[in-house]
């Protein structure tokens, strides 16, 4: 006995929605999208150190500021400083029950390195508050 599949009524609206292309759509996506977005990640230019948001408000924490100057010179505050006088005014530091925020300035044309160099300084002496100053633009 043979089956027809045929509808009774050819002129009937009809009332079922195939789903299986908007399925198929729809994975397509997901996996175009799952392969794009790491990449898009990896591409971003970086451009450091202007701010270009407000500045924060001021809180109620004491500062300490150390710069690098282009040359490389460290100042502690205003003072021009050699590395051992700075780690040795950096330890005075974490002596205090609450030591200070350590604003880190650098000149923006210097190697990278030369500002790790600072933190790795002031890591050493068991500081860990530290803050990157930045210019607005």
């Amino acid at each position: 006995m043979a089956r027809t599949f045929h509808r009774k009524d050819r002129l009937a609206a009809m009332t079922e929605i195939n789903v299986t292309p908007l399925i198929d759509l729809a994975f397509a996506l997901l996996i175009i999208f799952m392969i794009t977005a790491p990449l898009l990640e990896q591409t971003i230019p970086i451009d450091l150190p202007v701010e270009t948001a407000a500045p924060q408000p001021d809180r109620e924490d004491r500062f300490q500021a150390v710069s690098v100057d282009s040359e490389g010179r460290f100042f502690f505050g205003e003072d021009e400083v050699t590395r051992e006088q700075l780690q040795s005014l950096l330890g005075d530091l974490a002596r205090d029950a609450d030591p200070p925020v350590i604003r880190v300035r650098a000149d923006a044309s210097i190697a990278y390195q030369q500002v790790v160099t600072l933190i790795d300084i002031i890591k050493q002496e068991n500081l860990s508050k530290i803050s990157l100053d930045t210019r607005a633009q």
